[in-house]
């Protein structure tokens, strides 16, 4: 980074709070600047002009100091109550998506040490104008942000590619599912991937590391592990790589996932409902595959009364009585091969996005290390 002088924000930007509470905003045709990623509205504008906008309150409360996210905003427009508005007042001098940046990159080692408190830590206004900021010259500023909005730009581009390429592949995984069991036989889960409880005694001693569900077809997650004096009054039940599971409280929004090699020797809860796909009959693969269609999430739906969330049980007897297609195991092969190749493809995007989001920060830090 040059040498360019440093000039306090308040001395050309005009800092105040923001005039409304977010969740006391009236919906209208004002963008209203909140901590969220999207603007929410608001009947009226409070503010003007070229603006950045940084939250007061940690984003993470408990004592801790941090910050998600700043925002850059032009024209008229409502700011929540959390959050300060610094509008520019010297457009000659300074370009207010230039601070954005600056203040984006750095506001770990500029804005976080400003917050104080105990459970609520936060910042004050008169202490964000006395904020240093570099300031080259406009002419320089203006390149700086065309090459940055350039890279944002690209990365957005990249990931439409990503995400356009995924659903294309996933239309045609749902069509050649259709083509695989029309007019494929029906069983009830209790032929084909019976209950299988593995109830495991409970060493007061003994640490029992704990497996997780994610909803929407995710997959599983690992559980910090309990003690045996922890688990108290609770059942825990072995689970084995290849189990098909169902999160009895949340199958209905798509907790279902098969148990991985790296889940061994962990243990679910009574909430767990764990399958066993009978060998040379059906692939755990297929049956997940199959519960995460709509047509099976209508039958978990059903097989799951009640109201929302965890009144809504997966019962274990109708479960076992959902009725799933069988097609020949062979086919049910050739389309886990299908998958397989799915989440390889999905994998090699989640390391292309995560490359690609690290580009801006890394941009941000080179440009300006050495500055706050």
């Amino acid at each position: 980074m040059k040498a360019w002088p440093k000039v306090d924000l308040g001395a050309l930007f005009h800092v105040e709070k923001g005039k409304v509470g977010i969740m006391a905003a009236t919906p209208g045709s004002f963008p209203l600047v909140t901590t969220g990623e999207a603007f929410g509205t608001h009947i009226e504008p409070h503010f003007s002009g070229d603006a950045v906008c940084i939250p007061l309150i940690s984003a993470t409360g408990h004592g801790h100091a941090s910050l998600k996210r700043l925002h850059h905003i032009t024209g008229d427009f409502a700011v929540g109550s959390i959050l300060c508005a610094c509008v520019n007042r010297e457009p000659e001098r300074v370009m207010g998506r230039f601070v954005y940046y600056y203040l984006s990159a750095c506001k770990d080692s500029v804005l976080i040490p400003l917050m104080q408190g105990t459970a609520n830590m936060s910042m004050k206004v008169g202490d964000i104008a006395g904020v240093g900021l570099p300031l080259p010259h406009l002419d320089e500023q203006r390149v700086i942000v065309a090459r940055l909005d350039a890279l944002i730009e690209k990365t957005r581009e990249v990931e439409a590619h990503l995400d356009a390429v995924e659903r294309d592949v996933e239309h045609l995984l749902a069509l050649r599912f259709r083509d695989v069991i029309a007019d494929a036989p029906l069983r009830p889960m209790a032929d084909v991937a019976p209950l299988v409880r593995r109830e495991q005694t409970i060493d007061l001693d003994g640490i029992f590391p704990e497996l997780g569900i994610r909803s929407f077809g995710k997959g599983t997650f690992h559980k910090p592990p309990i003690s045996g004096s922890e688990v108290g009054t609770k059942r825990l039940y072995r689970i084995e790589p290849g189990d098909l599971l169902f999160s009895n409280v949340f199958a209905w929004e798509g907790a279902i996932a098969i148990a991985q090699p790296t889940d061994a020797g962990r243990f679910g809860s009574h909430r767990f409902i764990t399958c066993r796909a009978v060998p040379g009959l059906v692939t755990a693969e297929f049956l997940r595959y199959y519960f995460l269609t709509d047509d099976g999430m209508l039958k978990i739906g059903e097989a799951s009364p009640g109201g929302a969330g965890r009144n809504r049980t997966l019962g274990l007897e109708k479960l076992m009585a959902i009725q799933v297609p069988m097609p020949p195991l062979a086919a049910q092969q050739t389309f886990d091969r299908l998958q397989a190749d799915v989440a390889a493809l999905k994998a090699k995007h989640a390391a292309i996005r995560q490359a690609n989001a690290a580009l801006l920060p890394a941009t941000l830090e080179r440009l300006f290390a050495g500055s706050a």
